[in-house]
């Protein structure tokens, strides 16, 4: 199993606080928005005498309610065809597990979410990446690079709308591409869309909205970030393809039931007012601008503007970005003070690249974000191994 990239250098973290050091976490997506307080009194007013399993597809009552969520995006399913999961991470376990066998190949535009290496490699199956380039804003590559990289292995796509860790908002010309490619070769198309409600401009096009490639979609979907609700750990396997439903169903029986405290929390969630969303979507804009600002303004420092999610990337000029990463921990800061960032290596499958770029996740207030800037733009001053 590979490290995480976003949390293999806490210790660092902590050994810099234990040095009396404010450490600005920009390193991993855990908003800092409260988790709306319906939702926590929903659980606090629970009342039952046993906390007993759910069923394995999860309470029907949640699934229900889900169905009326998905419909408000556009999404027409039913509660028949979803199945509640321990988090985003478990719906993409159970499609990795449920559409291939050991040995077969996934193609996903890097740089990518770091666990999908780990998911690849509990699956047994091999992750082919198709690069995207920071100069084009990590755009969809072109439908040749995926013609080329597909063999007999090949079982299916991954795209993660809007992207984590690029902030890149996939168009609907893109999705139409790939429903092109999925229909052509028979594959899956794994729709990670844990960030829907955060794009900033243009609109959100779901796998869900891509019409006749019913049987070869599947949505992999999540509360975490939606209502700011990480630690609840649920998220939905959501697809119309019955026979995969079934096959997935073995997964979700062998690993019982889903959290029940948190499917609580999720179902008082869809009760939440429609303009919910406007606030933390006003604030994360802002937070956007402020950071990609600040970064662009910074010498021999590039960050394309991410139109989506919380999260950007940015091409620094330093020999190592995992070096500069653990220097700014271990070696750095100003007014006693440094920031946590997660070097890009991580999110890359081909070796060697991402050596100069990092992911920020602006996840922490605009004051914070600006300090954690003047950081940075000191800490390139002083880096060793600027270039």
């Amino acid at each position: 199993m590979p490290a995480s990239p976003i949390r293999k250098l806490v210790p660092y973290a902590e050994a810099a606080k234990k040095r009396g050091t404010k450490v600005y976490h920009l390193n991993i997506g855990q908003p800092d928005i409260e988790t709306p307080p319906q939702c926590l009194d929903a659980v606090r007013h629970s009342d039952f005498k046993v906390l007993e399993y759910s069923h394995s597809a999860g309470n029907e009552s949640y699934r229900k309610k889900l169905v009326q969520y998905y419909k408000t995006v556009g999404i027409n399913i039913t509660a028949e065809q979803i199945i509640v999961t321990t988090g985003g991470s478990e719906a993409i376990i159970f499609g990795f597990m449920a559409c291939m066998d050991a040995g077969d190949e996934v193609i996903i535009p890097e740089p990518f979410y770091a666990n999908y290496n780990g998911f690849a490699v509990e699956a047994g199956v091999t992750v082919i990446p198709i690069t995207s380039s920071i100069e084009t804003g990590f755009a969809l590559p072109a439908i040749e690079e995926f013609e080329k990289a597909i063999t007999s292995k090949t079982k299916a796509i991954v795209i993660c709308n809007p992207n984590n860790p690029t902030g890149y908002l996939y168009s609907a010309a893109e999705m139409e591409v790939l429903k092109q490619l999925i229909s052509k070769h028979n594959l899956y198309l794994f729709a990670d869309e844990a960030y829907r409600e955060f794009c900033y401009e243009g609109t959100h096009t779901s796998a869900m909205h891509l019409t006749g490639v019913d049987d070869h979609v599947v949505l992999m979907d999540t509360i975490s970030k939606r209502y700011s609700a990480c630690g609840g750990r649920i998220g939905a396997f959501v697809t119309k393809n019955k026979t995969l439903l079934d096959a997935t169903m073995k997964f979700a029986q062998a690993r019982l039931s889903p959290p029940s405290f948190a499917q609580i929390l999720g179902e008082a969630a869809v009760d939440l007012p429609a303009d919910y969303f406007k606030t933390a979507k006003a604030e994360y804009k802002l937070r956007r601008d402020t950071i990609v600002n600040r970064l662009n303004a910074m010498p021999g420092v590039f960050c394309p503007n991410p139109g989506g999610a919380f999260y950007a990337m940015a091409k620094l000029p330093i020999d190592d970005s995992d070096r500069f990463c653990q220097w700014l921990l271990e070696s750095f800061n100003y007014n006693n003070q440094t920031v946590m960032l997660a070097p890009a290596t991580g999110f890359y499958s081909t070796p060697g690249l991402g050596k100069q770029e990092v992911r920020l996740a602006y996840v922490i207030n605009v004051d914070a974000i600006n300090l954690a800037m003047d950081c940075l733009e000191k800490a390139l001053e002083e880096y060793p191994g600027r270039v």
